[in-house]
């Protein structure tokens, strides 16, 4: 038994749309499912537990992700500490775990076909202060982004960040942090902070590209105090992780984070809330697929 777990708005409805595409490939097949939806996050991770705890839970064959990020991330809070493997098929804004996994976001048959005839291996999960994540754990200026763009009704998609860049870009001002690695302490003034376990966020932006799922660490970027200007000029360079050979930019190498500041952190595009936090990088602790 497959659980399918769909948000049908995420993506601007894309979600329902590829939740079809997703049902219809397991009945063509013959592959018993189960469609698990909620008209709230909190109601849905109701569902999830209750269908993994219930009699169909314990033959799970693995967690079918239909969405976005935001739905990955809650997957992931019922899925790892049960070891039941899951994937996400791309139906969101930023898709950044499917990258992460190295899914295509067009076509999504050989994702299928993969998760449905070959077993799910090993890979690592960050874990910050109990809430776990995939793909990347953030503050700084990203963070003051996401806090503009979450208060915004309109516009919608992409551009809503994008005008939120353009908000708070003039006002913002480099944070004091401390920051507890593995073998150093740092006391930085910085513009942002990227402990990932995924190479990318924000729909594509490869802040830490050569960040692994497989090597029990974390890639921590660390963006030292630069202009406005020349923010401009450097932040395209991230969707394709040229902004690393930066001399402002510092990549260190760690399985345990603890971050310090007065500013607040977001994991996955979900808000963790206020610093200080603390994270590791648990080697092994999720199941899923590659290509």
């Amino acid at each position: 038994m497959w659980a399918i777990v769909i948000n049908p708005i995420s993506g601007g409805g894309k979600g329902a749309i590829r939740g079809r595409e997703v049902a219809g490939y397991f009945a063509e097949r013959g592959l018993a499912y189960q469609i698990i939806t909620a008209t709230s996050p909190s109601k849905l991770k109701v569902n999830i537990d209750s269908f993994l705890d219930g009699p169909e839970g314990g033959s799970c064959e693995g967690v079918i992700a239909v969405g976005g990020d935001g739905l990955a991330h809650l997957v992931l809070q019922t899925v790892a500490p049960r070891r039941v493997p899951f994937t996400v098929i791309p139906a969101g804004t930023g898709n950044d775990l499917v990258r992460a996994f190295g899914w295509s976001l067009d076509s999504i048959t050989h994702q299928l076909t993969t998760v449905t005839t070959h077993e799910p291996v090993a890979i690592d999960l960050g874990l910050v202060d109990s809430e776990w994540f995939g793909a990347i754990l953030s503050t700084g200026f990203d963070s003051v982004v996401n806090e503009r763009a979450n208060a915004m009704s309109w516009p919608k998609g992409p551009m809503k960040y994008n005008l939120a860049i353009a908000k708070e870009l003039p006002r913002f001002q480099p944070i004091s942090y401390s920051i507890e690695l593995d073998t150093q302490t740092l006391q930085v003034e910085a513009m942002l902070i990227a402990v990932a376990n995924g190479s990318s966020y924000g729909g594509g932006m490869r802040v830490c590209p050569d960040a692994s799922m497989h090597d029990g660490l974390f890639d921590v970027m660390v963006l030292n105090p630069i202009s406005k200007l020349e923010f401009i000029k450097v932040f395209p360079k991230v969707f394709k992780g040229a902004h690393v050979d930066h001399p402002q930019v510092r990549i260190y190498r760690s399985a345990k984070v603890a971050i310090s500041s007065t500013a607040i952190a977001y994991a996955d595009g979900e808000r963790i809330g206020g610093l200080p936090v603390r994270a590791e990088c648990i080697a092994g602790a999720g199941l899923s697929w590659t290509p």
